[in-house]
């Protein structure tokens, strides 16, 4: 891989990263009854006896811009302060965004790095038995069964299992992180009540989402059961349980990488009415509170760091797409 083709990537990135964080600040402010009019408003309104100066103080701490300043000069000034992990002061908690996100930022990361595990290892797997099996009723009942659960919202299958599971049945916890009466840290009780409470929002995910991937896993796999160096491999004397894994699998599993990349990304995004259903407390149930309490610096800095996902997983996708598959690097199309 070239320096020149990393430079180039990590370009893109940045120019992607810039472009949202100046569409933001610019649909914001430009907007009739933007976040700062607004929030001159609400604190006029709670604040009557403050002058006019000691509003807009206020309001620079909230938004780190200066209001009545050029909106060019507003530009330069949060943008600045972005690129130094500030995003403004929180109007509904009135604490430092970065430190509530920072906070919530491992819950959101281990409840959706358990979920796409867990749907794509199982969809990986269903998914080259139901290509093994083309044609059967296993194949047929298999493939309706993941077009179904990949049709379903997570939504719809998470407000079931909060329903049902959790107010019907109490198997499971309807909110929080952790049991209250758990102290924090690493002990056996702790991660124990953290993968409890866990356990709904990652299942919602897993189950609505492994379909997918086992029906397209299933497609790539099919099309590579027909491939000549299969049968030539199979002349070599090659055992099957090799040729499942070291040609069929590989090869079709390579082109669902770019996606699974992008998948961790994107799944911050779905976080939002995820957490919000379970009350777990993650970055996207700070970012759906806060619209509800017009927290504009909340929204926006949650906003930018979801987007900051995608980008760092579309990143890692074109960086490390090469090194697991040489044929994109050296322009062949030899399958391995």
């Amino acid at each position: 891989m070239s320096t020149q083709y990393i430079a180039k990537r990590f370009g893109r990135a940045l120019f992607t990263v810039f472009a949202v964080i100046s569409l933001s600040f610019g649909l914001t402010r430009l907007m009739p009854g933007g976040p700062v009019d607004a929030l001159r408003a609400q604190l006029i309104k709670q604040n009557a006896d403050m002058s006019m100066s000691e509003i807009n103080q206020r309001l620079a701490t909230y938004t780190n811009v200066q209001p009545d300043e050029p909106l060019y000069v507003q530009y330069f000034q949060y943008l600045g302060s972005v690129l130094q992990g500030d995003f403004g002061r929180s109007i509904w908690r009135d604490v430092p965004v970065m430190a509530v996100l920072g906070d919530a930022l491992p819950w959101t990361i281990l409840i959706m790095t358990l979920a796409l595990l867990l749907m794509f290892g199982i969809g990986v797997s269903l998914g080259a038995v139901l290509a093994y099996r083309e044609g059967t009723t296993f194949d047929l009942s298999g493939s309706v069964v993941s077009l179904v659960l990949s049709s379903t919202p997570y939504y719809v299958a998470a407000i079931l299992f909060v329903y049902i599971l959790g107010y019907q049945l109490s198997w499971f916890p309807t909110g929080g992180r952790y049991g209250t009466a758990v102290e924090p840290g690493f002990t056996l009780a702790f991660v124990t009540s953290v993968l409890y409470h866990a356990a709904l929002p990652v299942l919602s995910l897993a189950i609505t989402g492994f379909g997918g991937w086992a029906l397209t896993m299933r497609g790539n796999s099919i099309s590579i059961l027909g491939k000549d160096y299969l049968r030539v491999a199979r002349l070599r004397g090659l055992s099957e349980r090799r040729i499942a894994f070291r040609y069929v699998g590989w090869n079709a599993i390579l082109p669902m990488y770019t996606g699974l990349m992008i998948s961790v990304g994107m799944a911050f995004g779905g976080s939002v009415i995820l957490e919000q259903i379970f009350s777990y407390p993650g970055v996207g149930y700070y970012m759906f509170r806060a619209i509800g309490n017009r927290d504009y610096p909340m929204m926006m800095g949650a906003f930018l760091l979801i987007t900051l996902a995608v980008v760092i997983g579309i990143l890692i996708a074109d960086l490390t797409y090469t090194k697991l598959d040489p044929r994109i690097e050296s322009g062949g199309s030899d399958e391995i």
